[in-house]
């Protein structure tokens, strides 16, 4: 391998890769890239101007006006700033999450984020999570890993994360939104989720969250 490795992540929602992938790069020493939060804060935008998720043209014409930068506290944790504002916790809600499931699917808004997520792999070693990242964003990454969980117990893991933020939602209302979630990102037309053919396949429906980080730093580790 050359010094700089890329470990592409992906799976569905909820599966718990953002969560998994932050302490991962931070024990391997890699730059964490979360690109979910790159296509919730184009969303955030275009919610923020009233613009319905099926209305692609206008979100597409906003495109131009969005300005992102992505910052790294000193614990690697990744911070997006949209014009200039900090919005990492205003992208988290469950409205964002399904107005982002419709956005991400838009081939312009893939294209408008799909080089700056590329360029960070080629300069340094990068660890990064999505939906495509082994198929389209990163397909020559050394280490690709599907990460999944069955929908309920994503659903519940998701469910417990919204109620300690504060949030007023039932369990059978997350679980109808992962399983719509999955629905939309496996049947896309364009960058469908999908489980790249060199990838390992890392189901944790079983596992807590600290069985869940073990084994995918195993499974890493074993890789390079």
């Amino acid at each position: 391998m050359s010094d700089i490795i890329n470990i592409a992540i992906d799976g569905p929602s909820g599966a718990g890769k953002s969560t998994l992938a932050k302490r991962l790069a931070q024990e391997l020493n890699f730059v964490y890239v979360d690109t979910g939060a790159m296509y919730r804060t184009v969303s955030l935008y275009a919610y923020r101007k009233g613009v319905d998720k099926s209305d692609s043209e206008t979100i597409k014409s906003l495109l131009p006006e969005i300005h992102m930068d992505m910052i790294y506290g000193e614990d690697g944790t990744q911070q997006m700033l949209l014009n200039g504002e900090n919005v990492s916790g205003l992208i988290r809600t469950s409205e964002i999450s399904m107005y982002t499931s419709a956005v991400s699917a838009i081939p312009e808004v893939r294209a408008f984020l799909l080089e700056q997520q590329r360029a960070l792999g080629r300069t340094k070693s990068i660890l990064m999570d999505g939906r495509d990242i082994g198929t389209v964003v990163l397909p020559d990454a050394q280490i690709k890993i599907y990460l999944t969980a069955a929908p309920e117990a994503r659903a519940e893991r998701r469910w417990k994360e919204l109620v300690e933020k504060g949030e007023q939602i039932t369990l059978d209302e997350v679980l109808k939104d992962v399983i719509q979630r999955d629905e939309n990102d496996i049947n896309r037309p364009v960058a469908p989720l999908r489980q790249a053919e060199d990838a390992v396949l890392v189901d944790t429906t079983h596992c807590d969250l600290e069985q869940s980080y073990q084994l995918l730093l195993n499974t890493i580790r074993e890789r390079m």
